[in-house]
């Protein structure tokens, strides 16, 4: 068996791939440092509405600190009426439900396609309203997104179910149905790739839909609301209602909704699983928190696991479910990939996020920096010795944090337990590998692992024993339609994209019809 990965050449090509992408920023379209914000009311049966309060919420730049828009902030009373649009796009006979699968499908892609055409604009709004730099809303979120909608346009005409040889005299076959009303609650850190997630299977599998947008980031879900309409999706099949967490209670609480999707933190998802418990018994699919492990052997291309650990971290402002928040370096190398973690973290560059060079945007709030910024703190009084970073930017306006690199964290210290949801990154020391699979475990969260060594059977031993729902080995934040992607423990269940996705969206009917002889 081939006991040593050669991975050498393959790192140090990827590591050119990635910084070829990097100066490929410079050649992006020029975005639109003041994009007009179109819509910021209620999308329901492809009409807009305003909110029944009358209710309006101030939608922030995290760069300047200054308000974008006022949004039309939905309710209960509006959710009602959502839900009222999307079960009566649902029912029998209904445009949507008599609609071919080929047809649904040319409509997703139809979907995607206007996305395309307006990759510039949603990319230009994105970075606005959420921080995080043009370079990575376009070059990754909006293709990310666009190619996952395409990929479940595909499935629409094969989700199909089988013909079964039952016992006896029958004919038996399964139907593969879709849930009905969906409930999805998407998050902030990516608005757009997460919208995308949830429309593509449950659109692909006929069924309709309510979504509320995080209230910090609204105004591409409200756009895209409106591609939906231009895409020519039946009234009703797509709703959009911003509004505030009362908003998203009143989905959950919902007895008319089939089914909850929830991308968020583990507390909301707690509320929601108890939502679905204390009233219909909805199906819910969680994609939670996380805490996620990042092994790196002595053994690795140790320029390639420097900069690969920090891109699994520091990526989108340390903003994702996923980080790699617990890097775990083994001894004999502890040192020098602590002294050059911190030398690339006091390197990133910082600012503003529609200037092609920057690395690093704002937070997304005030909220955020601050609970950032005291957990930094708290890392600090607990004894970690704090290598790069540590405050706010001197001289920039806008929710920003330091890149920030602690050395000598220990597991019980509070800022190797919680998600600090932050560019705060934790290099803890290890020496063997049962020891630090054991490590690596002893979290409330199973979302994500990765690990590095140039050992095809150190990398399978340590990949066998972590207990999360993705395992990257010599990679970071490597995602797409094709793969699933969810959690272990207290990082929710069911999964997210990949065929598996279609099942959170489908109900498996059993038809079972007598006959006067079954024949083989």
């Amino acid at each position: 068996m081939l006991r040593v990965l050669k991975t050498g050449a393959l790192l140090r090509t990827q590591t050119k791939n990635i910084a070829a992408a990097v100066a490929n920023y410079s050649a992006l379209p020029q975005p639109q440092t003041t994009p007009d914000v179109l819509y910021t009311g209620l999308f329901i049966n492809n009409e807009w509405h305003k909110s029944k309060s009358g209710k309006t919420f101030g939608s922030i730049n995290p760069t300047t600190e200054q308000t974008i828009a006022e949004i039309q902030a939905g309710d209960k009373e509006d959710i009602d009426i959502a839900v009222k649009a999307a079960r009566s796009a649902f029912k029998l006979g209904s445009p949507w439900r008599r609609m071919d699968a080929s047809e649904r499908g040319r409509l997703i892609y139809r979907l995607a396609d206007l996305m395309e055409r307006d990759q510039v604009y949603l990319a230009s709004l994105e970075t606005l309203d959420n921080g995080k730099p043009y370079s990575m809303s376009y070059n990754v979120d909006l293709p990310t997104a666009i190619k996952n909608l395409r990929y479940f346009a595909g499935w629409a005409d094969k989700n199909h179910g089988k013909t079964i040889p039952m016992d006896g005299d029958f004919f038996t076959y399964t139907r593969h149905e879709p849930v009905g009303v969906c409930g999805q609650i998407i998050p902030w850190n990516f608005p757009i790739l997460m919208m995308a997630w949830k429309l593509g299977p449950a659109l692909a599998t006929g069924n309709t839909i309510v979504l509320k947008p995080a209230e910090q980031t609204s105004l591409t879900a409200l756009y895209i609301a409106q591609l939906v309409k231009e895409a020519g999706f039946p009234e009703g099949v797509v709703n959009v209602v911003p509004g505030f967490g009362a908003a998203g209670a009143a989905l959950a609480n919902h007895s008319d909704v089939d089914k909850v999707a929830f991308t968020g933190s583990t507390d909301v998802g707690k509320l929601i699983q108890l939502a679905s418990g204390n009233t219909n018994l909805k199906r819910v699919t969680l994609e939670l928190g996380g805490k996620s492990p990042n092994i790196i052997l002595g053994d690795s291309d140790l320029d390639y696991a420097v900069e690969t650990a920090h891109f699994g971290l520091f990526f989108n402002m340390g903003q994702c479910c996923c980080a790699g928040s617990r890097t775990f370096v083994e001894d004999k190398i502890y040192d020098e990939f602590v002294e050059r973690s911190a030398e690339r973290a006091k390197k990133r560059t910082v600012g503003n996020p529609f200037d092609l060079n920057t690395e690093q945007g704002p937070q997304v709030n005030q909220e955020q920096m601050e609970k950032i910024l005291g957990l930094i703190q708290t890392g600090k009084k607990q004894g970690a010795k704090l290598v790069a970073g540590g405050s706010r930017p001197e001289g920039l306006p806008g929710y920003f944090v330091q890149p920030t690199v602690f050395a000598d964290v220990q597991d019980n210290m509070t800022i190797a337990r919680e998600e600090i949801f932050g560019p705060v990154q934790q290099l803890i020391r290890f020496k063997k590998l049962d020891e630090v699979i054991e490590r690596a475990n002893n979290s409330d969260y199973g979302l994500a692992a990765a690990v590095f060594t140039k050992d095809l059977d150190k990398a399978n031993y340590i990949v066998g024993g972590l207990r999360a729902g993705t395992v990257w080995v010599n990679t970071y934040n490597a995602l797409a339609a094709q793969a699933p992607f969810g959690g272990y423990k207290m990082s929710g269940h069911g999964r997210e994209n990949g065929e598996y996705a279609l099942s959170n969206y489908t109900e498996v009917k059993s038809v079972i019809v007598k006959v006067p002889q079954k024949n083989s």
